[in-house]
């Protein structure tokens, strides 16, 4: 898998990726993230992140291997 991160600016809501001239993809997975430091996490995800790392340190047999998550995923659809 090839990646590229660019940190690009935004106007009028809009952004603008150019890709190099070796980047051969017919199709890309794209993630908007802010790039602000000032970027908050809420409470609830927190707290979300905290019950499911308690779960697993508890039963760590019990986690979901990636790949079998992405397939349920994939069933789901």
């Amino acid at each position: 898998m090839e990646a590229i991160r660019q940190i690009v600016k935004v106007k009028n809501h809009k952004i603008k990726i150019t890709l190099p001239n070796n980047f051969n993809a017919d199709e890309v997975d794209v993630t908007i993230l802010s790039s602000s430091k000032n970027c908050e996490i809420s409470q609830w995800q927190n707290e979300q992140v905290r019950e499911r790392t308690e779960k697993y340190l508890k039963n760590p047999e019990s986690a979901t291997d990636i790949d079998d998550f992405l397939k349920g995923i994939d069933n789901e659809l």
